[in-house]
């Protein structure tokens, strides 16, 4: 077997691959991530010079374009010689077919929200005591995972790179959660993007899908017409069949007759109704391989959320504390900034195209902003007169003076939150590093109290 790509998922997989027996040579376009795998005892060789005849089958990573901009010239070298590509996601799905074809295998796909859904529908397995296994495009490579048995739960999220590259997938429950325009500088087109997150879904025993865009409404349909088994989610309409969200209230319709099945009232890591859209897919998910309405409001509850993703850090009286710093542009901090009506908004960092102009319609819920880093006087010109702003410059004095105006609002919640709205770059080296400067900030104020679970 040839594989190319050898980060982190690329080891993982080489290793795997060899301690099964294959025999793997592997390259990268990298000299450092050759001769780190080769220190690993990975057999190394440029695939330029490579036998094809030879290779049975070829492993792509996925961060190596396949058909867009211009394919890989390895992917080249592959076609030319009719050897199949295929990355690590269909290893797996290979794997589970030839040693236990019964195990529960959740995959889970989606523009926005996906990572939120796999934690939500791996702790709710969890938490009901099933053996669970999550992976894939969040946490560790699936090739890491634990071997599959037949009640071994997998849970994985799949971006649209991995789905390219998995051909057979078929997972128990295969949920596709939306779609908006993203990626298309490696997929070309949306109409291309969209058929290769339909590829997850139409291979799954059964094919959860939102159906809030038209490009998902219309993929549940074509499965349906199909003979597939579909089942429909929907965050904001109410349905004939399938599950939707009622407020709170998570409703199953079944020929028009509706009863509640879970709730997310009191839940605050799944405030907003992007999070309802995850839990219900997490809800669907978990009822496809067996588990109970009671098990899976209690796992519901128990959900800490996500590190970074609208994450309650503190509170001290009537004031919370919420990082969402893995919103680094305009679409990603909406979310947010809709889930709660009165906001201290801490914004800025490393600009993105377009600014905050898209978030106009939430300036209402904002009753003041700190503004912070490069993008400070762009998002000052935008907020204007709508909102009330200061340049704080820093995130430290961002939260000291949040902090400060929150505790004097007489609304029954007041929440500072950090959702930036901006790449990290211009101050710190990531947005993990960012949230947790938050965090600290925060906990550095006399008489907050902690809240855990996320991290």
């Amino acid at each position: 077997m040839a594989l190319f790509g050898l980060g982190g998922s690329g080891i993982a997989t080489a290793r795997a691959l060899a301690e099964g027996g294959a025999d793997v040579l592997a390259w990268d376009d990298n000299p450092e991530s050759v001769a780190r795998a080769a220190a690993e005892g990975i057999s190394t060789g440029d695939l330029r010079g490579a036998d094809w005849a030879g290779v049975a089958s070829f492993v792509l990573s996925p961060g190596v374009p396949l058909t867009h901009p211009k394919p890989h010239w390895t992917v080249e070298l592959a076609r030319g010689a009719g050897v199949e590509i295929i990355g690590d996601i269909e290893l797996f799905a290979r794997e589970r077919l030839a040693t236990a074809p019964t195990a529960p295998f959740i995959a889970i796909t989606g523009t926005n929200g996906k990572s939120t859904t796999t934690a939500l529908t791996a702790h709710i397995l969890q938490s009901a005591g099933r053996d669970t296994q999550m992976g894939g495009n969040i946490g560790r490579a699936v090739m890491t995972l634990d071997a599959p048995r037949p009640d071994r739960h997998y849970v994985v999220e799949c971006s649209s790179y991995q789905i390219d590259l998995a051909p057979s997938i078929n997972p128990t429950a295969g949920v596709l959660l939306n779609l908006t325009p993203d990626h298309l500088d490696r997929h070309g087109t949306m109409q291309h993007y969209a058929s290769i997150k339909e590829r997850l879904v139409a291979g799954s025993d059964t094919a959860i899908i939102g159906v809030d865009d038209i490009y998902c409404a219309q993929i549940a349909d074509r499965l349906e017409r199909a003979g597939k088994e579909v089942v429909r989610i929907s965050k904001r309409l109410p349905l004939t069949d399938g599950y939707f969200a009622d407020g709170s209230d998570l409703m199953e319709a079944i020929d028009g007759r509706y009863s509640r099945i879970a709730f997310l009232e009191g839940i605050g890591s799944l405030r907003g109704q992007h999070n309802a859209q995850n839990a219900l897919a997490a809800v669907a998910a978990c009822l496809k391989v067996g588990l109970d309405l009671g098990e899976i409001q209690a796992g519901l509850e128990s959900f800490p959320g996500l590190a970074h993703r609208m994450e309650q850090v503190g509170r001290k009286g009537h004031v919370l504390f919420v990082n969402d710093s893995k919103a680094t542009n305009a679409d990603a901090a909406a979310p947010a900034l809709s889930s709660f009506p009165r906001i201290y908004w801490i914004a800025g960092g490393l600009p993105k195209e377009g600014g905050i102009e898209p978030l106009r319609s939430l300036f209402p819920r904002i009753a003041k902003a700190y503004l912070i880093g490069e993008a400070a006087p762009a998002f000052s010109a935008t907020l204007g007169e709508a909102v009330p702003y200061e340049i704080s410059g820093t995130l430290a004095a961002a939260v000291e003076h949040a902090a400060e105006d929150a505790a004097r609002d007489d609304t029954s919640e007041a929440v500072v939150l950090l959702s930036p709205a901006c790449a990290s770059f211009d101050q710190f080296k990531n947005f993990e590093i960012r949230g947790e400067a938050f965090r600290q900030a925060v906990n550095a104020i006399d008489g907050v109290s902690a809240i855990g679970g996320a991290r």
